[in-house]
C-alpha cells in the first residue's frame, strides 16, 4: 500500500490502496485500523493512555506524522483482534 499524507499547496495528492479482507471467517480474528489525529502532546499522551489501559504497547504505533496541512500530526495502529466470544 502506498500513502502519501503531506503536500506542498497546489500539489495534488494520490494513494494506490489494495483491498484486503480483513477478517478470517474459520480463526475469527480480524484486524482493525486505530487512527489518532490532534496536537503533538494529545496524540502521545493518547497513545501512552492506551497504553496504561493495557490496550496497546507505544512501540506498536506508527511514528507521529503530519496531518495534511493543519498543523495536527497522526498516528495509526493494526491491531489483531478475535471476534469469537
Amino acid at each position: 500500500m502506498h500513502n502519501t499524507f503531506v503536500t506542498d499547496a497546489g500539489e495534488t495528492t494520490s494513494a494506490s490502496v489494495v483491498l484486503q479482507p480483513s477478517c478470517d471467517p474459520v480463526s475469527g480474528k480480524e484486524f482493525i485500523k486505530v487512527l489518532v489525529i490532534g496536537s503533538h502532546k494529545g496524540v502521545i499522551r493518547t497513545i501512552h493512555t492506551l497504553h496504561h489501559k493495557n490496550f496497546a504497547a507505544v512501540w506498536e504505533w506508527s511514528p507521529l506524522m503530519p496531518y495534511g496541512n493543519s498543523g495536527e500530526m497522526m498516528s495509526i495502529l493494526k491491531k489483531q483482534i478475535f471476534l469469537i466470544d
